[in-house]
């Protein structure tokens, strides 16, 4: 258990999906976790699992599907080079011809995270999902599970954290 903080829930399992307002647009969508800030609750984030649709598999052309979670809004996808994502996926297919293509496919899930405690904290009363394709011919989606449990933290500890996490926007 981090430092500060006490358990108030067991383990709780949130699913949300997203599809791009348009094809190759970048969309995000906002999940509410309906936290009591007044209470300083935070959500403690054991785990993250990102399914995003492949993208286009076009002639001559490559094409990728990138998606995220992130404890703030953004502008774009971003990946785990930001403070404030925690889990990312990318998916390109660069075709040459009609017989050469190359897949390449990167998930953050796909590493153990090594049994740590947690892998992040939201302090804020949501998190985001983002996502947007390149070359596609059609909108995509995608799906977010996020593991974790609510808690409470001890004033000094909720302030740094949402300080934290807004300055990380």
């Amino acid at each position: 258990m981090p430092k500060g903080l006490k358990p108030t829930s067991g383990v709780i399992v949130i699913s949300a999906g997203i599809t791009e307002s348009a094809a190759n647009t970048f969309t995000e969508e906002k999940v509410d976790l309906q936290l009591n800030v007044l209470d300083r609750e935070v959500f403690v984030v054991t785990a993250v699992d990102i399914d995003v649709r492949p993208p286009a598999n076009r002639t001559d052309t490559k094409t990728q599907a990138s998606m995220s979670v992130s404890t703030t809004e953004r502008t774009s996808v971003g990946g785990l080079d930001q403070s404030n994502v925690l889990a990312a996926a990318n998916i390109t297919i660069e075709n040459v011809g009609d017989t050469c293509v190359a897949v390449n496919s990167y998930s953050s899930t796909e590493s153990p995270h090594a049994q740590l405690e947690y892998i992040g904290i939201i302090a804020t009363n949501d998190f985001y999902l983002n996502l947007e394709g390149s070359n596609n011919g059609f909108a995509l989606a995608g799906n977010a599970r996020l593991w974790g449990y609510r808690a409470q933290a001890d004033a000094a500890t909720f302030a740094a954290l949402t300080q934290s996490e807004l300055l990380s926007a």
